[in-house]
């Protein structure tokens, strides 16, 4: 895997934020972020760098698809854990990606415990229907156990119907 300077936009004498690298991976182009527990304010960052990541990437309502489902998944663990979160997203599986190949989204964070899928959210409630967007509208997704926590993933193709007929 080759490291390469984030390709971010910004004013000349900038550095780059803490955090950000955009990584070449054997899959695809990709991103990666680490968040610190409590850096709510930073979910908007991780969406305008996976746009950035997209830009060229399927359809543009899945790139505001992905961009929903990788907001809710990182307010999450920021939320639900105290200790940070790590963010990957990735592009391609396929020959003709990444313009159309699918996008694997993975945010790992320091904490054993799955998330709990509720299937139906208390209508008057603010909160609890982030995974359930995330069971609803990726193409598929999943927790895995890592080390000392676990991954909640999700991935997309980069256009609606089976891969078969894109």
């Amino acid at each position: 895997m080759k490291r390469q300077p984030s390709r971010r936009g910004g004013t000349a004498g900038q550095r780059p934020e803490a955090g950000a690298v955009a990584i070449e991976s054997a899959r695809g182009p990709a991103l990666s972020r680490r968040l610190h527990g409590g850096e709510l304010s930073r979910v908007a960052e991780v969406r305008a760098a996976l746009r950035e990541l997209l830009r060229h990437w399927g359809d543009p309502s899945r790139r505001d698809l992905a961009e929903l489902l990788i907001s809710e998944l990182v307010t999450n663990a920021l939320v639900h854990t105290d200790r940070g979160a790590h963010i990957t997203a990735t592009l391609g599986d396929r020959p003709d990606a990444p313009v159309g190949g699918r996008l694997r989204v993975e945010v790992r964070d320091f904490v054993s415990r799955h998330p709990t899928l509720r299937t139906h959210a208390a209508e008057e409630g603010t909160s609890g229907r982030g995974l359930l967007l995330v069971h609803t509208l990726a193409d598929a997704w999943g927790v895995r156990a890592h080390g000392v926590g676990k991954a909640v993933w999700f991935e997309l193709d980069a256009r609606f119907g089976p891969p078969d007929t894109q």
